[in-house]
């Protein structure tokens, strides 16, 4: 064990900030970090809009679903897969097919985690917001994102000011698997069911109480956010 991992292993989602800012010197560490991540075929395909704006602010916690830590955090990063630049540097290149959607989301996802994770090694906090996929157009046309860019997710940044329990994973034994697939312990889940059902509780002060299995059964009862596919062909993406 180490630092490193420590702070890893203690992730919380912070939804509720003080008003202390985050420096200049703090925000250039973070998203310097977030440019270390891996990049496939060193591609790069990420672009960071970093929201400052108040009615920008306001309009972008309104398409997340009324998130107001949206407005209220010390910074809010929007993290875009990005491969307008490469059109401008190569006219003519192929893109759009689905191997570069993964490709956009799997690097825009490994940039805001290192982001995450440096912002919680100084003590700060933050929660991504994948509700900006409840409004992707009106997003695009707030951040006046290009043909070949759409907003992933977003991320709020700040001082924390809360402290949550820890949201209990999904047992090891369930997740790694040792040379190949093997089916979920029905004991070991019922058993994590429970955990999750105490943490709900607790949190909630017994207004909740909930398990995972219950919690993933009415999430996966329907497509979420069909309009999606429609919407990152008209961004250029899943053409072919």
């Amino acid at each position: 064990m180490n630092q490193v991992i420590d702070t890893i292993l203690s992730h919380r989602s912070i939804r509720k900030f003080t008003e202390q800012p985050i420096s200049d010197q703090q925000l250039e560490a973070i998203l310097n970090a977030a440019r270390a991540a891996s990049s496939s075929s060193f591609i790069q395909c990420v672009s960071v809009i970093r929201v400052t704006d108040t009615e920008k602010r306001r309009l972008l916690a309104e398409y997340a679903g009324g998130q107001a830590y949206v407005e209220t955090c010390a910074e809010f990063l929007v993290w875009c897969s990005d491969f307008s630049r490469h059109v401008q540097i190569k006219p003519d290149a192929k893109v759009g097919f689905a191997e570069q959607t993964l490709i956009g989301a799997v690097d825009t996802a490994l940039m805001a985690q290192n982001a995450m994770l440096a912002a919680e090694s100084m003590g700060l906090g933050g929660v991504y917001i994948g509700g900006l996929r409840n409004n992707p157009d009106k997003v695009c046309e707030l951040l006046k994102l290009p043909e070949h860019v759409y907003a992933v997710f977003g991320m709020c940044l700040g001082h924390p000011d809360q402290d949550p329990e820890i949201k209990p994973r999904l047992p090891k034994s369930i997740m790694v698997h040792d040379n190949d697939y093997k089916r979920i312990d029905e004991e070991t889940l019922a058993e994590y069911d429970e955990q999750v059902r105490e943490y709900y509780q607790t949190r909630t002060g017994g207004n909740k109480s909930t398990s995972w299995t219950e919690q993933i059964s009415a999430t996966l009862d329907k497509e979420a956010r069909p309009f999606m596919k429609d919407f990152l062909r008209r961004k250029g993406y899943l053409k072919f």
